[in-house]
């Protein structure tokens, strides 16, 4: 069985990327699958026990069930919790992507699924020329985009996909994820996405006080994605 790998996008920062990637890992394990993380690029972290953590890769670990070494799972992690090409330029790092491809590639080997978290939106700057959707393109993967509900989502998603389709990527589901629980008309919006979106919703989350992607997994339908490693066999 060929692996396979989803690149999960968002329509902007603190919308559940990580909780989302984190619930379909929870899924595919359920299903049997060696599913692993990646979180290439994070910025905002902190040494503990003489190691630099972030909290979404150290999130993503913990839902994983195949643990990937750290300069894999995260080639490129940044002190500061600011826009990715800010927070390298002041700590000096080039953020390579062939050196993130290069990771990916033998991530493939050591799971049946990987997920690949992006930063931000769909595209933030890695430098003065490259952002997260050309990395999107250099990895060539089918596109998980999550939609964090409120108000302004819709232009913000309908962009997004678009985006997606000019990078001649594949766009293979959005997931809802209602951040805002005092969001007016949330059902209609989505009705409204559905509508526009073509391709399938994998599952709506409900706002979640503490987040926990155990419990946002039972709400997502993995199957939408796992036929396409079936269709791959």
């Amino acid at each position: 069985m060929t692996a396979l790998s989803l690149f999960v996008a968002g329509t902007d920062t603190e919308i559940g990327k990580t909780l989302v990637s984190s619930a379909l890992l929870h899924g595919f394990a359920r299903t049997g699958l060696r599913a692993a993380a990646m979180k290439p690029i994070a910025s905002g972290a902190a040494v503990r026990d003489g190691v630099l953590h972030n909290d979404d890769a150290d999130r993503l670990d913990a839902a994983a069930n195949v643990a990937l070494p750290d300069e894999i799972r995260t080639p490129f992690m940044m002190r500061e919790p600011i826009a990715p090409h800010l927070a390298a330029a002041r700590e000096g790092i080039v953020l390579d992507i062939g050196r993130i491809v290069e990771a990916h590639a033998f991530a493939l080997t050591q799971a049946d699924i990987v997920v690949v978290e992006g930063v931000g939106g769909f595209r933030v700057p890695l430098d003065d020329t490259h952002d997260t959707a050309d990395l999107a393109v250099e990895l060539n993967l089918p596109v998980v985009l999550v939609v964090g509900m409120r108000l302004g989502c819709i232009s913000h998603a309908l962009l997004t996909v678009e985006a997606i389709a000019s990078r001649g990527l594949t766009l293979a589901g959005w997931v809802a994820n209602r951040v805002d629980p005092d969001m007016l008309y949330p059902d209609e919006n989505i009705a409204t996405l559905k509508q526009r979106i073509e391709a399938p919703l994998i599952g709506v989350i409900a706002h979640l006080a503490t987040p926990d992607a155990s419990r946002a997994a039972d709400q997502l339908d993995i199957g939408l994605l796992t036929h396409q490693l079936h269709r791959k066999d």
